[in-house]
């Protein structure tokens, strides 16, 4: 049961049982019943205008972002502080270079263990052989979310997609385990963000003697290209499309677009065949 889930079954007046319990109950921290996404409604144009030049130039950082924010057609004139605090918001570190400082969310220290990058020059030759995982800033019109998925290169079939309010760990572990319930890869890969590096989420992967991590390497964010360019499918042909209200909405607008992009939609780079037909042998 993902985090979301979990926090529809709190029922803040019950007359036995505290929220504290509860919360016990269901494994979820206390604090994360009383969040509530501050939404301001200029940062969040802003972060929409972001998100759009970051799909389209994934090695951009602060300044390039701020600079072309000041250009037409956004023209707002905001200081590379309030950019940076922005991407940090909407969690673009995970596709960030990690060199500079500031950028991660959780491992301020670098405790986290990391792994080497073990895909370059590796022929991609059958389905579960790679399985890539990233996380990407979901735009609302009423706020905004994070969506989390693993795609197996070869086939670039989506296994597994979560989407979350907030950046705690609980989406990706939930999108892990959903993951490996449907099969076992030889390698998974992502970046060196904080949520993929922690021990919670690596611990499965390393319980499975057949899975090897592989992790891109610093300043090397298209190392993981074949989740980048999901990204951008994702936003061009639905987010930006469909300009999803809430949560609830994007939820399951994003359902239907995963399961037309896995069965219906066909790729070129596939030879005109949908990543289905592929992993499944269809």
């Amino acid at each position: 049961m993902d985090h979301q889930s979990k926090l529809n079954l709190i029922v803040p007046d019950h007359p036995d049982i505290s929220l504290s319990r509860q919360s016990q109950l269901l494994d979820i921290s206390r604090a994360s019943l009383y969040y509530q996404p501050i939404v301001n409604p200029e940062e969040i144009r802003i972060m929409g205008y972001m998100d759009k030049i970051f799909t389209d130039t994934p090695f951009y950082g602060s300044r390039k972002i701020q600079a072309d924010l000041r250009d037409k057609p956004y023209e707002i004139f905001i200081c590379r502080e309030h950019v940076q605090r922005l991407m940090r918001e909407m969690g673009l570190e995970a596709i960030y270079p990690k060199a500079k400082k500031g950028f991660n969310l959780s491992d301020p220290n670098g405790q986290h263990k990391k792994y080497p990058y073990l895909l370059k020059n590796l022929p991609i030759i059958s389905p579960n052989q790679v399985w890539g995982t990233d996380i990407t800033y979901i735009r609302l019109l009423k706020g905004f979310c994070y969506l989390v998925a693993i795609i197996d290169w070869y086939s670039r079939y989506v296994l597994a997609w979560t989407l979350s309010e907030t950046l705690e760990i609980d989406f990706c572990l939930d999108n892990l385990k959903k993951a490996l319930n449907i099969n076992i890869p030889s390698i998974h890969n992502s970046d060196q963000g904080s949520h993929f590096t922690s021990p919670q989420y690596t611990a499965p992967l390393i319980m499975n003697p057949s899975i090897q991590i592989s992790m891109d390497g610093r300043g090397r964010c298209m190392d993981n290209i074949f989740t980048e360019r999901l990204w951008r499918s994702v936003k061009y042909e639905n987010i930006y499309i469909y300009d999803y209200q809430n949560f609830k909405e994007a939820k399951y607008g994003i359902d239907k677009y995963f399961n037309f992009y896995n069965n219906q939609r066909k790729h070129q780079a596939l030879d005109y065949r949908t990543p289905a037909q592929l992993y499944l042998g269809k």
